[in-house]
Parts: C-alpha cells; structure tokens; sequence
C-alpha cells in the first residue's frame, strides 16, 4: 500500500510542474518581457537588494529632493498637469512643495507628495515610471529623450542597481537635473554596481611619457571594446560602421607629447584580440592623396604602412602569435581594392583565399590643400566590405580648407551624412582648460563600450599629493553637448 505521505509528495511535485508551465505559456505585455530582461540577486525577486533600497531611498530623499525629486513629480506626474490648470487662473494657487520616495520597483518610483492648495496642505501619492515621457503640458520645458533600450542595458551590465542608475540618468536629462547624473554613477558603483564609466586611479596622464601600465590599460578596454561591438555586429544589434576615438595626450597628434608607437601598439593589440577569435583582419593605412605633383599622405601618417610591417607581432616560427600575420592579420591601404573576399584558388594545390572578417583603418583624414577627399575611397571600401565591421581608429573625416572650395561645398552634405553613419563603440578623450596649454587635464568624456553610456569625469588631486581620482559628473544615452558638460564640472 502506498503511504499517504508519498502521495501527498507526488501532488505537490505535480502541482509545482503545472504552475511552471502555466506561467511560462502566458502571455506576457511588452513592458514585462523588457523587464524579465533583469536579473536579481534577491532572494524574494525585489529589483534592488534591501541594503541598494534602503540606502538609494535615504540618498535620494537627503540630497535630490529639490533638483530631482520635485522636477520628476512636476515633470511624470498627473500633478504637473493639474498645476498647469490651475495655476493658469490664479499663479501659485496649486504649489507641489515636497517629495519623497517610499519605494522602488522595477518599473516605477513611488513618492509621497505634498501639495499646498491655498492655506490647506495635502499629501498624495505618486507613482512615476522609470521609462516616463513627460506628460501634457511639460513637453515644452522638458523635451522627451528616447527609452533606454533593454537589451542595451542588460548586455552592458544584469545587475539592477547598473539597471536603475541608467533609467533614472534619462529621467534627469529630460528635467535638466545634470549634475545628479554623475552623482547617480557614483550610487551605482558605491552599491556594488559592474562600475560603468569608471576609470582606473592614479593615471597621471598629466606626465609623457606614460608609464607602460597606463598604456596596456587603454590597449586592454579599445581591444574587448573592439571584439564586443564585432560579436554584436555578427548578432545585428549594433551597426557594421564604428568608430573608436581614443585621444589621451600619447594619441593626441595636436599634441608636443604625440606618440606614433603608441597609436601602433594600440592597433596592434586591437588586431590580436580580434584574430585570437580566429577573425581575419585587414590593418590598413591611407595612401598618397592629391593630383600630380600635389600627392602626399597626413603627417601624422607618414611611414605607419611600413612601420606596421616591421614592428614586433611575435608572429615567428615558434613565438606566441606563431603565423598570424598574413594569415589573420594582413595589411593594406584604404580603398575597395583592398577589401579581399573568399575565392577558390584555380590552381591544384594552392589554398583557398579566405575573405577578410574585419577591417582596422588607422586615423582616416582629409589634408589641408588638396583637392580630394579621402571620403570617395572610405565610402568605396566600406560599400565593397558589405556587411562586415569597419572600425575607423581615431578618424577625422572634416573638410579641410581647399583651393576652390572643393571639401567645402561641394557635396559636402553627402560626407557630413556619411561621417555621421559611423557609431562610436569606443572613446576616451581627455579635457582639458580653456587657454593654449593643454596641461593640467581637466577631465575626460568616455564611453568603455558599444552599449555603455557616456560618462564625464572631473581629475581631481587628493590632498598631500597622495594621487589622483576621475569622478563621474555626468552621464547620458547620448554623446554630451559642451555647454551641458561644462556646467557640471566644478570650478
């Protein structure tokens, strides 16, 4: 006979398999399937852990209630537009005085607020979406910005206070509440966060030459950087046109500090990285430009092709890249000519040609005076290379003054469109004070990743020349426009 026990066994586990499959067969709205996108590390599912609740909470109340808190509720809020109505008969009749959160969730940021109505005050609660769109009537003082992307946030960090920090940041933009953005990656990192946007200590970039841990350092994030953005280019969710701009004062050719072994070391480390994933990658260099007699290559260009060619891969027989140049990584130059595609070799017992998988141009840029454009051949081998990642390395692709006005009127529009298609995956570039001398740096505006915000950083000196930090002052979805990012840089 069977024990009533076992049966009862038998029903739960029965019960449980229904329940599973119950769940995962409905149907699910598109905001939660967004959602389901985030991982918890709380045991009962909650969005933030107690201890990133408790604190965000205490934090948000002390410190941002007027330039935060106040906007979000004015702002995302069917109270924003109550007072608009009111307030149109009768100015300062409907006042919302005070906000606070009591809770955070998933979706939403729940607030009690106060609102003076006359002599009376009144107390009601709020709920504002962390994906909000300002609503009627604030449109004009505090235009909308696009949602963060789901999968954007998921793939650069699964840890939801990484989640909640980058939702909230575009909730500040839209109320012009800057300074709170940096403050805000702070949070992230403080409560256990990935660190997005965070730079190392104790850089000092400041003094050239840099010391060789500063240098692989810049090599190591550019190179996951560069892979990252080609595996996601291989999935369709980031675009085949990148471009890295890495400009800390040894890549700064404006620069009296302007190191060309640098530039090559990065684009070497760059190329490995991507052939260790068995990628055939082209390095290639602009050539000569100009008609006749008026030909010539960039300055700062001038003999990269061949120093690319002679400097140390470690590809001999025997060494750690043993054979990965001209078999991963070959060279070339800029132009459709050198985009090689798979072939089957017509002669018995030679190898196939294989296609190149990548392609690595090193600081692509017009020159003053001649009447081309190195856009003609860019956009010639960008089209031959179809769907394949081209990574632009430190481009400048602006028009140059030219005899006649060649790169300044004509088909200017149509370069401008084409620059603009290439989608930054990767940037540091250093700030620095106003005036003709680039030192002391100010800060840096950065982006770690292809789906990582932009971050600005102040440099700031601790006391007693015990080193340097870069704290975050600002962050957004968006590259930042100059005036914005000056006004949160302390003075």
């Amino acid at each position: 006979m069977v024990s009533n026990h076992y049966l009862r066994s038998v029903c739960l586990i029965l019960l449980t398999l229904l329940s599973t499959v119950v769940a995962f067969s409905t149907p699910r709205p598109a905001a939660a399937a967004a959602s389901s996108l985030l991982s918890s590390t709380a045991e009962d599912n909650t969005y933030l852990n107690k201890e990133q609740l408790e604190f965000s909470i205490a934090y948000l109340n002390e410190h941002h209630k007027t330039d935060v808190l106040l906007p979000f509720v004015k702002a995302f809020s069917d109270l924003g537009t109550t007072a608009i109505k009111k307030n149109a008969w009768i100015g300062g009749s409907y006042q919302i005085i005070d906000a606070s959160i009591t809770d955070i969730t998933q979706d939403e940021l729940c607030l009690e607020a106060s609102i003076k109505q006359g002599e009376k005050i009144k107390t009601e609660s709020v709920k504002v979406h962390l994906d909000s769109d300002p609503v009627d009537g604030m449109k004009r003082t505090y235009p909308t910005l696009p949602p963060c992307n789901p999968m954007h946030l998921n793939h650069a960090s699964k840890l939801p206070i990484d989640n909640f920090v980058r939702r909230m940041n575009r909730l500040c933009n839209i109320v012009k509440a800057y300074s709170a953005t940096g403050k805000m990656i702070q949070l992230g990192v403080q409560m256990g966060g990935k660190g997005v946007g965070k730079l190392n200590d104790d850089m000092y970039l400041n003094q050239v030459p840099h010391n060789r841990f500063v240098r692989k350092y810049f090599y190591d994030m550019a190179s996951e950087a560069a892979l990252d953005a080609t595996i996601l280019c291989s999935k369709k969710q980031f675009t085949n046109r990148m471009k890295m701009t890495v400009m800390f004062p040894e890549m700064n050719p404006s620069m009296d500090s302007y190191r060309i072994g640098t530039l090559l070391e990065l684009a070497r480390s760059i190329a490995i990285k991507l052939a260790e994933q068995n990628l055939r990658v082209r390095v290639c260099v602009q050539g000569s430009m100009g008609v006749g007699i008026f030909t010539g290559v960039p300055k700062q260009l001038n003999g990269v092709h061949t120093l690319l060619q002679r400097m140390d891969w470690e590809s001999e027989a025997g060494e750690e890249n043993d054979g990965m140049v001209g078999d991963y990584v070959r060279f070339g130059y800029v132009g459709k000519e050198h985009v090689i595609n798979a072939q089957k070799s017509e002669k018995e017992g030679e190898p196939d040609v294989e296609q190149d998988d990548v392609f690595l141009l090193i600081c692509p840029q017009n020159m003053i005076g001649l009447e081309s454009s190195i856009i003609g051949s860019l956009s010639e081998m960008v089209d031959a290379a179809g769907d394949r990642p081209v990574i632009l390395l430190n481009p400048d692709l602006v028009d140059k003054v030219s005899a006649q006005g060649q790169q300044s009127i004509r088909g200017r529009q149509a370069r401008i469109d084409f620059a603009s298609s290439f989608e930054t995956m990767f940037q540091f570039q250093n700030i620095y004070y106003s005036g003709t001398s680039y030192f002391p740096i100010l800060g840096s505006v950065v982006k770690l990743g292809p789906l990582e915000p932009w971050v600005a950083h102040q440099r700031r000196d601790l006391m007693n020349n015990d080193g340097e930090v870069y704290l975050p002052v600002y962050a957004s979805e968006t590259a930042p426009e100059n005036e914005v990012l000056m006004s949160t840089f302390a003075k």
